[in-house]
């Protein structure tokens, strides 16, 4: 117990939820795509409960950590290349991920005029919950693997996954909000979410793509269209000054 008391194991603590935090962004976001076809009333429900669950499994990975640590022993050779089971699940997710993006391009343009649904079927709200599920286990392999590399204590990786989840639990609802407040950043969102699962393929097929390329540009899209979205609404306030009186 002293161990866990210790300014080291204090700035591993702080080091790996600031990490798991910055990682959880794509959850975020994903989230938000995710649960934005559902009903109004469960939407809230529907994060908290993909959210909490996708915790769950992260501290289950945690647990399983010599599986986990295994998946990146070679399982065959493809050309000369090694593949592990890493491998496999970010390809998986990868191409889930550009698919599913896709299907919800094709949903927001094709089916702009189309009436909203008055009614979902009940099981669209699990569905929801086990594709943030799926796609946390996806998004969890590297930072699973780079917390056990910066501490060997279990109890402070799993402190810093549920501290990183309750700061997710605390934006998720106000970034969904915002995502939904102005269709073009869903849009932007879906760009994010086929930027994201380019880079999962990539890495499942051996190339390696620095996150720090992929964060820069998603960062400098985000801050372009927050100049555009401040730029509308002034136009927008200096056209309602000067309009006449009806």
């Amino acid at each position: 117990m002293a161990e866990l008391l210790t300014l080291e194991s204090l700035a591993a603590l702080l080091t790996l939820t600031g990490l798991e935090v910055i990682l959880g962004i794509d959850n975020i976001v994903f989230i938000a795509i995710v649960t934005s076809r559902l009903d109004p009333g469960v939407q809230p429900r529907a994060r908290r409960a993909g959210l909490l669950a996708a915790m769950a499994m992260r501290i289950a990975l945690l647990l399983c950590i010599s599986w986990i640590m295994g998946l990146t022993r070679p399982l065959f050779t493809v050309i000369g290349r090694e593949v592990s089971g890493k491998d496999l699940v970010l390809l998986a997710g990868g191409l889930f991920l550009l698919a599913k993006a896709t299907m919800e391009i094709h949903h927001k343009l094709e089916t702009a005029d189309a009436p909203p649904r008055e009614t979902r079927p009940p099981a669209a709200f699990w569905g929801a919950v086990g594709q943030i599920m799926a796609l946390d286990i996806i998004f969890s392999l590297d930072s699973v693997v780079t917390a056990v590399g910066m501490t060997p204590h279990l109890p402070i990786m799993i402190a810093a996954i549920v501290a990183a989840v309750l700061v997710m639990l605390v934006f998720a609802e106000t970034v969904s909000a915002f995502i939904k407040r102005h269709p073009t950043l869903k849009m932007l969102a879906l760009a994010f979410l086929l930027l994201i699962g380019a880079m999962l393929v990539l890495e499942g097929a051996g190339i390696h793509v620095p996150r720090g390329y992929i964060y820069f540009a998603m960062a400098f899209s985000l801050g372009v269209e927050f100049l555009n979205i401040r730029t509308t609404r002034r136009r927008s306030a200096a056209g309602r000054r000067v309009s006449p009186p009806s």
